[in-house]
């Protein structure tokens, strides 16, 4: 059950009216920047090293701040998988038994 929500008419037309805030506008500036780098650097950098990145090119900005422009721009890091080697021939391997 969601309750309406009034808003005035003189609100709504200030609201269609006003300006975009200068936060949107950076994040617009930062997000096409984010799509650039990733891009340069193959597609592998997470949140904190796209944040490293940023900052290298005189962008301070906070960990969430990147994670939710890159989240909006549907960016992710690469996480490799661990490789675990299971398997340990010795010198001589030997077959095993056919059983069926």
């Amino acid at each position: 059950m969601c309750a309406e929500l009034d808003v005035s008419r003189s609100g709504y037309y200030a609201w269609r009216t006003r300006p975009i805030s200068g936060r949107a506008c950076t994040d617009v500036e930062v997000s096409e920047l984010i799509v650039t780098l990733h891009a340069e650097l193959r597609g592998n950098p997470g949140v904190r090293r796209m944040r490293a990145e940023l900052h290298t090119h005189g962008v301070n900005m906070g960990l969430k701040r990147v994670w939710r422009l890159m989240k909006a721009a549907g960016l992710r890091g690469r996480h490799p998988r661990q490789w675990k080697r299971t398997t340990v021939a010795g010198d001589t391997p030997v077959p095993a038994p056919d059983l069926i």
